[in-house]
């Protein structure tokens, strides 16, 4: 595993006043940037570029301490600096494949954070062999001027084997592993105590008609819904929550390991998760028919949809009935099918929470929040976990019910702290760059659409709708992402830009996510009359976006992994693709059947002389024809492959025109089959901020 946080050995010069500490990522050709910090979830932080020569032997994600130039690099915009030490090292272990040369053992790391080699002598003790993939612990980090050292502490087994590649993506990000005992002991304590009757200090609700809805493979159930209409025409939500502080006794061996976890991690043949399966699967799981504590948020909503009261309690249920999305959508394809089994009650249920949900959209919709259409798809894995193909997650009706219901308690559960003035832990998503928006404007006019400035949350809404089953669809649901922030946890003010709320927060997964059992513990401390501190707030949500951005990075590293063994076999296939990222030395592209996502390097682009406009997100040759934007779809040919340093590289091979000839243009069959070093430079991930 990795051991984050290890003071570094490097040297270090005298401080200055200019000096500055940020995160250090290295890019591909060996240069780098600095991102200072800390910086505020809203902040707007400018990258100091590191030259190659000046970046010592920092590795991607050491925090370092960097000195500004007083002169600017030529031709390169923004600041410039020199890292004068290594303050912090993200990890010191990581995982590469093995091989031996000139008398010694030697490991190639893993993807491209380092160019060379590490030196591991001879490591005969672990019995390791030629291509085998080892997780190694670096004694001496690689620098411009000389090699690294490390030494083998793990051998993970052969490249290619079953399994190994999610063993490697578990340590190169240090995911935890089994727990430990202590934290065991501890949930095996709740479960001895566990006794299926309602305590005196919550209200039973054994016998209010509640339902679960989930996916077809959903391990955990956390959230359940009760639904009436009352007295004057208004809807009574119940939005019924796990109990799961009730399990996890604040500053038990067993809330420090979830803390440290901070999140469960989906990996695509996996779950590694937050709480040990006695409390995720069981004692905290809303399973159907069975007692169950739960903290119920209720939301007193006006008949048109107007929240008008809010309280929260401790609450025991029974849940009626396990639903899977699909088949609520039956039912609401047809309220009246037998294909699926409820009963009366159950049945009337579901047409309310349609009902209610229609309306609750509508709201949010009015007050300005966004909708992003960024198909979601899912790899599907065989026996062995080799990709077998892959398929798009629908996103429907019975989706959006639920979804409606969760953000409306996750409001409501919010504004209740924040009116008692208590410290908590808020979901942060500030407003966008003006910069960015700007050039998304400019973008989006390009592109023919007639808007005013973006700047509105109205207007960058009312785009959204116009691009809405067009064929610019994607360029402009790409272009909208790109332009936000991302976001995060903290105490601070500031709002949910997408969902266009002042006051937001985690609270309705405290089964996978450690900020929304903090955010129950505040409530319990309300019931006792305390409120919880602002002193510790700030860092602890540093650690829990950190943690949710560790788990994002290892699902999409492996997911990555797993596709890229699967286009290493379809080497001369052409396939669909999407432009998702264009930049001066080519384009990036992602399959549309296989999600995989990879290089078009210029030089495989149809002849011709390109310019790069960076606001505009294109990369436009002089003939009209070769003219690459975000968002087009393309026809492209798998050249290349490289399962070490993780690398997928295209060739083109048609563009498929926007507008609605539908016709496609290909360039000529002598085209050479693509740039063999592979992609240059290095890009942020772009992603849907998660709610």
């Amino acid at each position: 595993m990795a051991r984050p946080g290890r003071p570094a050995r490097s040297g270090a010069a005298s401080r200055r006043p200019e000096d500055m500490e940020g995160i250090f990522r290295r890019a591909v050709a060996g240069h780098g940037f600095v991102r200072p910090s800390p910086v505020d979830p809203g902040g707007r932080p400018v990258d100091i570029h590191v030259p190659a020569q000046a970046t010592r032997d920092a590795a991607t994600g050491d925090t370092v301490r960097v000195r500004l130039s007083r002169t600017r690099d030529a031709g390169r915009p923004g600041p410039s600096g020199e890292i004068v030490a290594i303050v912090r090292r993200r990890t010191t272990r990581f995982v590469g494949s093995y091989f031996e040369a000139a008398g010694g053992g030697w490991v190639r790391i893993d993807g491209t954070a380092f160019a060379r080699p590490v030196s591991v002598g001879d490591p005969g003790a672990k019995g390791v062999r030629v291509d085998d993939k080892v997780v190694i612990d670096m004694v001496r980090f690689p620098s411009p001027i000389r090699d690294g050292e490390g030494v083998v502490v793990e051998v993970l087994g052969a490249a290619g084997t079953p399994g190994i590649d999610t063993l490697t993506v578990i340590h190169e990000f240090g995911l935890p592993g089994p727990f430990p005992e202590a934290a065991l002991a501890v949930a095996r304590v709740a479960a001895e105590a566990w006794e299926d009757d309602v305590p005196a200090d919550r209200r039973d609700l054994g016998d209010a008609v509640t339902v679960t809805i989930d996916p077809v493979d959903a391990r955990d159930f956390d959230d359940a819904i009760s639904l009436e209409r009352i007295e004057r025409g208004h809807w009574l939500l119940g939005v019924h929550i796990a109990d799961v502080a009730h399990f996890v006794p604040e500053g038990s061996a067993l809330d420090q390991e979830a803390r440290q976890r901070g999140t469960s991690v989906y990996l695509p043949d996996r779950v590694i998760p937050m709480l040990p399966e006695l409390v995720s699967n069981n004692l905290a799981s809303l399973q159907p028919g069975r007692l169950r504590f739960t903290r119920t948020c209720w939301i007193e909503f006006s008949a048109d949809g107007v929240p008008v009261h809010t309280t929260v309690e401790r609450s025991a249920i029974r849940s009626r009935r396990r639903f899977t999305y699909e088949e609520v959508d039956l039912f609401l394809a047809d309220p009246d099918t037998r294909r699926v089994e409820m009963t009366t009650e159950v049945r009337a249920l579901l047409g309310r929470m349609r009902d209610l949900a229609r309306i609750l959209l509508a709201r949010r919709t009015a007050r300005g929040a966004l909708e992003l259409v960024m198909p979601e798809v899912k790899i599907d894995l065989d026996r062995d976990g080799r990709v077998a193909g892959a398929h798009v997650v629908a996103h429907t009706e019975s989706h959006r019910i639920i979804e409606e219901f969760m953000l409306a308690a996750n409001e409501a559960v919010a504004a209740r702290l924040h009116a008692a003035h208590a410290g908590f832990l808020r979901r942060i998503h500030p407003a966008p760059d003006l910069r960015k928006l700007r050039q998304l404007t400019e973008f989006v006019s390009e592109l023919g659409f007639e808007v005013d400035t973006l700047e509105s949350r109205f207007e960058l809404q009312r785009l959204l709708g116009l691009a809405r089953g067009r064929a610019e669809e994607h360029a402009v649901h790409y272009a909208v992402l790109r332009s936000l922030t991302r976001a995060a946890y903290g105490p601070q003010e500031e709002g949910h830009f997408a969902l266009a709320s002042d006051c937001y927060c985690h609270f309705t997964s405290p089964i996978r996510r450690d900020p929304d059992l903090q955010v129950h513990r505040a409530l319990e401390r309300l019931d006792r009359g305390r409120k919880t501190p602002f002193d510790g707030l700030t860092l602890l949500g540093e650690e829990c976006s950190h943690l949710e951005r560790r788990a994002e990075a290892a699902e999409r590293e492996l997911v990555k992994l797993k596709l890229l063994a699967a286009m290493a076999g379809r080497i001369g296939t052409e396939i669909e693709a999407v432009v998702t990222g264009v930049e001066a030395f080519g384009i990036f592209v992602q399959g549309l059947v296989l999600p995989a996502e990879g290089i078009v390097p210029k030089e495989s682009l149809p002849d011709d002389i390109y310019r790069h406009d960076r606001a505009a997100h294109t990369l436009a040759g002089r003939r009209p024809a070769n003219t690459f934007r975000l968002g087009d779809r393309i026809r492209v040919v798998v050249a290349r492959v490289d399962l070490d340093r993780r690398e997928l590289e295209f060739r083109h091979a048609a563009v498929v025109d926007r507008g609605a000839t539908g016709r496609t243009r290909r360039p000529p069959r002598s085209r050479p089959t693509g740039h063999p070093g592979g992609p240059r430079g290095d890009r942020e991930a772009r992603r849907r901020p998660r709610r």
